[in-house]
């Protein structure tokens, strides 16, 4: 069955493709959750209509993610953990949470899906942790993870 995508589906297409998919994935997945259109020259217009929509709103987000790009671009955030050993192994670890909780107390509002940390950080010291605010556009900030010395 041919559809017109009306948003970019992984492994399929951008907006507006019209492209063949099973009939199945069609009626019971892309067309109840409105992410695709049946084409008919009506829905054809709807699309290109669309298209511009979408272009400008991306050029309108591109925009904003270059200008909190710049804000991001080399923050530091600390942590005082407790430690289990000599070593430096953290009792417990900084996630992702974390991070975002101590961006938004430096006033930089971050969405946690945006955080590239591949794994919860488990021992003392300094990280570089990537923030991908649109496509592109990574800026980089530095995790320092502290043992919490003990008074």
């Amino acid at each position: 069955m041919k559809v017109i995508l009306k948003e970019k589906i992984e492994n399929l297409g951008s907006v507006g493709a019209i492209v063949e998919v099973k009939d199945g994935y069609a009626r019971n997945y892309l067309l109840p959750k409105n992410k695709a259109l049946i084409p008919t020259p009506a829905n054809l217009k709807y699309i290109e209509q669309h298209k511009k929509q979408l272009e400008l709103k991306a050029i309108k987000e591109e925009n904003e993610a270059k200008e909190l790009s710049s804000v991001v671009e080399g923050l530091i955030v600390s942590f005082k953990k407790k430690t289990v050993n000599q070593e430096g192994k953290l009792f417990g670890s900084v996630s992702v949470g974390d991070i975002v909780e101590e961006l938004a107390k430096q006033k930089v509002e971050v969405d946690k899906k945006k955080v590239l940390l591949t794994e919860p950080i488990k021992t003392v010291g300094e990280y570089k942790v990537k923030i991908r605010l649109y496509p592109g556009i990574e800026p980089e900030i530095k995790v320092i993870v502290e043992a919490e010395t003990e008074e």
